[in-house]
């Protein structure tokens, strides 16, 4: 079977495919795609134009049907979904079915958003005025999704973009193609009119251009460069555009902290997923007093997490993603140890049973906040220690940094903890918490080059997907 595009409510094939490989496995295809190409984009943004004509002026309780009827299937399927999740991204199978459970929680809680009003009355300062404050679709939306989180990113796209009366384009990542087929087979006999809803798999570099030009608003997660140059070419045209582009987070560890709940704090976001989460914690600032017995538990730990296939029982971290970003973990530790860092775990291949991209989860110590090991993402199993004098230098380290999407803080002390909730540079604070792992419901997003635009999920994601209107009326 080849898994084709779905085009104003049909599966359309290509004369071109491409294999989805299990990143556990990479002998295992799971399946085979079909790789749309111009016209395809073109048609798929023809469709959404059409149907937005009738879909705009849907009924809430339409939209509302729609998306709680694909967020029911989605929780009845977790486990048959997470497990193809797990197969073909590399998480492990309870990241695998919990990221999809989340999935069916956004489209159940945009289904309620559907049925909300989105609007105010107001009196003028005129006599016999009155006056309407409605919210409408923006119109025609195309999404460029990651391979990090194949459902339940499309899926904090897709929902809002319906529950306010749009039309979608989406284009899922390449190395991810299943999820997104399954996302929307499921929306497609959820009771979405032929149009409202189109996937295609192209490449970034056919499909960008297109969007930009066809679509009346770009939501986008990925890289800097990509989202940068997406951003740009936006804005240009005047279109509407949301962008979030990764993250170098730090996460302050202080002398009074908790020991084990900085170790287990850490080790979840810096490491768990194998490091592909934008808000992972990757530079890791302790100050002096705790520093030598943090980071030796930290690393007895690390070099604990048991790593293998994605979908074996008792593994906590499964492979890198993909050859690319195995090559990109690689390099970056590689040049960490030419600037004089210590490798303290990891920082090596993992062979088992079947050829994979693993790599062993790795804490990096002795850096100072100018290496390139905290500046640069690296998307993997590597976090990096920063050694400090006290929590106003942390502080200082922390927001020393292009990025501004998610920071952490562990202590003890309510007085340290709400002078870095003050003061951190992150459009996300977490206290003795990962700094990866968020509610559907509230927003999402950072600042500097982290973030541009309005925010995802909860309430705010209205901000993007629809256009304020006031109206007066004369009694």
């Amino acid at each position: 079977m080849v898994y084709g595009n779905l085009i104003n409510g049909e599966w359309v094939e290509t004369g071109e495919t491409f294999n989805n490989l299990n990143p556990s496995d990479t002998n295992d295809i799971i399946g085979v795609y079909s790789k749309a190409g111009e016209a395809e984009v073109k048609a798929a943004i023809a469709a959404a134009r059409e149907a937005l004509k009738t879909w705009q002026y849907s009924t809430p309780q339409q939209r509302f049907d729609v998306l709680d009827n694909a967020g029911t299937e989605i929780l009845n399927r977790k486990a048959e979904l997470g497990a193809l999740l797990s197969r073909e991204e590399g998480k492990t199978l309870a990241e695998g079915i919990g990221e999809v459970t989340r999935a069916g929680h956004i489209f159940k809680y945009f289904a309620g958003e559907a049925l909300r009003a989105h609007g105010e009355v107001l009196d003028s300062v005129r006599p016999g005025v009155k006056v309407e404050i409605t919210r409408e679709p923006v119109g025609v939306v195309g999404l460029i999704c990651p391979w990090n989180f194949p459902i339940a990113i499309p899926a904090w796209k897709m929902a809002p973009a319906i529950a306010f009366g749009n039309t979608v384009v989406c284009k899922p990542a390449e190395l991810t193609p299943g999820c997104a087929w399954e996302l929307a087979d499921i929306l497609n006999r959820a009771g979405l009119p032929k149009g409202v809803l189109n996937v295609v798999f192209a490449r970034g570099s056919v499909a960008g251009p297109l969007l930009i030009d066809g679509t009346d608003a770009i939501s986008f997660t990925g890289s800097v460069p990509t989202g940068t140059r997406v951003r740009d070419q936006a804005v240009a045209k005047g279109k509407r555009i949301q962008a979030e582009m990764g993250g170098k987070n730090p996460v302050i560890v202080l002398d009074d902290a908790d020991l084990n709940v900085a170790v287990n704090s850490i080790l979840n976001s810096a490491f768990f997923s194998s490091g592909h989460r934008c808000t992972a914690s990757s530079r890791i600032i302790v100050t002096e007093g705790i520093a030598d017995q943090f980071v030796a538990e930290l690393a007895k730990a690390a070099k604990a997490i048991k790593v293998g296939d994605s979908r074996a029982d008792g593994v906590q971290m499964g492979p890198i993603a993909s050859q690319e970003q195995l090559d990109i973990a690689r390099d970056a530790v590689a040049k960490a140890r030419e600037d004089g860092a210590e490798i303290l775990s990891g920082g090596e291949d993992l062979t088992f049973g079947t050829p994979g991209y693993y790599y062993a989860p790795t804490l990096i110590d002795k850096t100072t906040p100018d290496m390139r090991i905290n500046k640069d993402e690296v998307f993997g199993p590597v976090a990096s220690v920063i050694r400090v004098k006290d929590l106003e230098e942390a502080i200082k380290v922390a927001n020393d940094t292009e990025f501004g999407l998610s920071a952490g803080i562990i202590t003890t002390s309510l007085k340290s903890a709400e002078t870095f909730k003050r003061r951190s540079e992150a459009g996300m604070v977490m206290v003795n918490l990962p700094t990866a792992g968020v509610d559907y419901h509230v927003p999402f997003g950072g600042r500097k080059a982290s973030s541009y635009g309005s925010r995802e999920q909860g309430a705010y994601a209205k901000e993007f997907y629809t256009i304020v209107k006031t109206a007066y009326t004369s009694a």
